[in-house]
């Protein structure tokens, strides 16, 4: 049982980076937007959840708030950089992560600061023994991914996706063909955006204790990873990638501990280390990913 319970929290884990790695597939994979800050979106959506619902506010209408407060974001900061080269998308969100990092950690009399929240209600928390949270969180949570993974696929092959995948391509034939270039490139930020807050606020109900370091800037470089690892532009080759890589990064060298003689810490770092080889392998090999489509390579 304990061997059980030991991968169900791994699935849930990564279940819901899986989520979160699929807003980023939205915005680089399909529209090919940079977002180096793409955690604090995540982070965006954990904070309001907890906040909204310790001052009352239902559990389903936090959530709500926290993805519409992503996606305003998210518009907001593509509204100045997306009228400049794409480049200047990738360093105004990662400065906005950064940012929203710092406001995190000092604002202490909203978010406690480095102390960090807890004592927050979850879902159903109340009909649920303790001991039992997981499995209906790991449920709800691989509900939520097939939905989010169904209304995308849906989206990706309508007429909006086709246009966005013709903006990544090239977007100055899209704009001579009467497509607007710069509102498609907004709607793929702010949808996006708002997934990363949903998975935001599963994150929060699966730690059940956030704080601003949890949200640092490599849980954006884990996604990219596992894009790249699955292939972009494809919604089950993110999927896929997501659970390869958060199931090596949480347990990828528990086996080795008994003939390497590492700290926890050197551990970690060789875990890094490894990913970083495979992906440099993986790029020499097969730059599409493991289902990605040499087709979909091509940005901008």
């Amino acid at each position: 049982m304990a061997l059980f319970d030991f991968f169900v929290t791994i699935a849930l884990s990564a279940s819901i980076f899986a989520l979160f790695a699929l807003g980023l597939n939205l915005k680089w994979g399909f529209a090919g937007l940079l977002d180096f800050g793409h955690v604090a979106f995540l982070a965006l959506g954990a904070y309001t959840t907890v906040l909204l619902s310790l001052n009352g506010v239902p559990l389903i209408l936090s959530i709500i708030a926290g993805m519409f407060l992503a996606a305003l974001a998210g518009a907001l900061l593509g509204f100045p950089a997306l009228r400049l080269r794409e480049d200047y998308l990738a360093i105004v969100t990662l400065s906005f992560a950064q940012i929203l990092n710092l406001v995190l950690k000092n604002e202490e009399w909203l978010t406690r600061g480095t102390l960090g929240i807890h004592g927050f209600s979850r879902p159903l928390d109340n009909l649920i023994p303790a001991t039992e949270y997981d499995y209906f969180l790991l449920g709800l949570v691989i509900t939520i991914i097939i939905i989010v993974f169904l209304i995308l696929k849906i989206l990706v092959e309508s007429p909006w996706g086709r246009v966005l995948k013709s903006i990544r391509e090239d977007e100055l034939v899209s704009s001579a063909l009467g497509k607007n270039v710069f509102s498609y490139k907004i709607q793929a930020l702010a949808l996006g955006s708002a997934i990363a807050a949903l998975a935001g606020s599963l994150w929060a109900f699966r730690i059940q204790y956030i704080i601003p370091r949890a949200f640092g800037p490599m849980l954006t470089f884990f996604a990219w990873t596992a894009i790249v690892l699955g292939g972009s532009s494809d919604n089950r080759g993110t999927l896929i990638g997501a659970f390869l890589l958060w199931g090596f990064l949480r347990n990828g060298t528990r086996f080795l501990t008994d003939y390497i003689p590492f700290e926890s810490t050197q551990m970690g770092a060789m875990r890094l280390m490894i990913i970083g080889i495979l992906l440099i392998i993986l790029m020499r090999f097969k730059p599409e990913g493991l289902v990605g489509k040499k087709e979909e390579l091509s940005i901008g």
